[in-house]
């Protein structure tokens, strides 16, 4: 398998974002965002999806994290979908129940080249620290939508924001390491289509 990786620089009256990806790494990550909770979520994004991730964003935040949020969400998804290529050879799909504490999450994706978003959840609280609960949504449809992927997030039960957001993140992270494993008895692309 060549070389999975990608580079994506974003710049808009609203934000400037500079990321970077390896989906064959081994979890290292530097993310500067800005925003502190996003920085957590995202650090673990990338041990447990086991992708290298560099992130530097540089948002509007004197407004609020909203517009910071969906752009790293955008150059994720872009990321993504320029370092799978033509996904030859890889599973396609991946899903993972996480539990984390009182709560349980199932985050289910398709690399389909289609983009369907699915978000069955909601946080008990309007913020994490300073970050508004809202933008999680926000930031996964843009992954979604930049990706060309479907992905299915559901809350099955939980009562912390915090571990609901990391539960999020951490399946997701998981599922997405699954779809994008090599997959040994795969040796064309994972669709009667011959495309994805």
């Amino acid at each position: 398998m060549t070389e999975r990786t990608a580079s994506i620089f974003r710049k808009t009256g609203e934000t400037e974002i500079s990321l970077k990806l390896n989906l064959d790494g081994s979890g290292k990550t530097s993310i500067r965002t800005g925003v502190g909770f996003l920085d957590h979520m995202l650090t673990l994004f990338g041990r447990h999806a086991l992708i290298d991730l560099e992130i530097d964003a540089k948002g509007d935040l004197e407004v609020d994290a909203h517009h910071t949020a969906e752009d790293i969400g955008i150059c994720l998804g872009k990321a993504i979908a320029e370092a799978v290529g033509d996904k030859r050879g890889i599973f396609r799909y991946g899903s993972m129940v996480l539990p984390m504490e009182e709560t349980l999450v199932t985050v289910a994706l398709d690399l389909s080249g289609r983009m369907k978003f699915v978000w069955n959840v909601k946080f008990p609280t309007e913020k994490v620290g300073t970050f508004d609960t809202e933008l999680f949504e926000e930031f996964w449809q843009a992954v979604s939508s930049n990706a060309l992927m479907n992905l299915h997030v559901l809350l099955h039960y939980g009562t912390n924001s915090h571990h609901i957001a990391e539960a999020i993140f951490k399946g997701s992270a998981r599922a997405l390491r699954q779809a994008v494993t090599a997959d040994p008895r795969q040796t064309g692309v994972p669709s009667t289509k011959g495309v994805l």
